[in-house]
């Protein structure tokens, strides 16, 4: 599945699990910069997810004439 289809539960689950593995340590510094370069993509993911509900709030709430 591409990072763009990926939900936002699915890419903050698997952020996660690299967090976890990389604290645990014992890595290869190769494979602790691969999973830090997944880990920014994951949390691009999760930001553009959020950034959309905050558009979608502001925007629903613009329409109710709510400040």
């Amino acid at each position: 599945m591409s990072d763009e289809k990926l939900s936002y539960e699915q890419a903050r689950t698997e952020l996660a699990t690299v967090v976890e593995r990389l604290e645990q340590g014992g890595s290869s510094l190769e494979e602790s910069l691969a999973l830090w370069e997944r880990g920014e993509k994951l949390a691009d993911v999760c930001q553009r997810w959020l950034d959309g509900a905050r558009e979608r709030i502001e925007a629903a709430r613009a329409a109710r004439g709510d400040s």
